[in-house]
């Protein structure tokens, strides 16, 4: 069973940047791709960006340069380093680790950009 506990969601300012993590419980977690997803109100869920195991990194264009995705196996931890935060960032953002045909998903952290 995997569990994946995200953290670092808040609230700030436009033009702003926060950090978010994501812990995982499951030693898999070291193998596999690792994703960030985001659900703002009314809309669907939406992906953010994507590191492998071995630390390639792809963005939605939405995100791509101002959003930095890392990892460290080490500590079974991803990150997600949001600057330059834009009102439309306003989200809850997930860590999603996929597994065979499995999903596994934390229980998401509030982003909230606002003046």
């Amino acid at each position: 069973q995997v569990q994946l506990v995200e953290s670092g969601g808040g609230l700030v300012q436009p033009g702003g940047s926060l950090r978010l993590s994501c812990a995982a419980s499951a030693y898999i977690f070291r193998i596999m791709p690792m994703d960030w997803y985001r659900q703002a109100p009314g809309k669907q869920r939406e992906w953010v960006a994507r590191v492998t195991s071995g630390g390639t990194t792809n963005y939605a264009d939405s995100v791509k340069g101002r959003f930095t995705i890392s990892r460290d196996n080490a500590k079974n931890t991803m990150y997600l380093q949001m600057n330059s935060l834009k009102s439309e960032d306003t989200a809850v953002y997930y860590c999603n680790l996929r597994a065979g045909n499995t999903d596994y998903w934390g229980q998401g952290t509030q982003v909230t950009v606002s003046s």
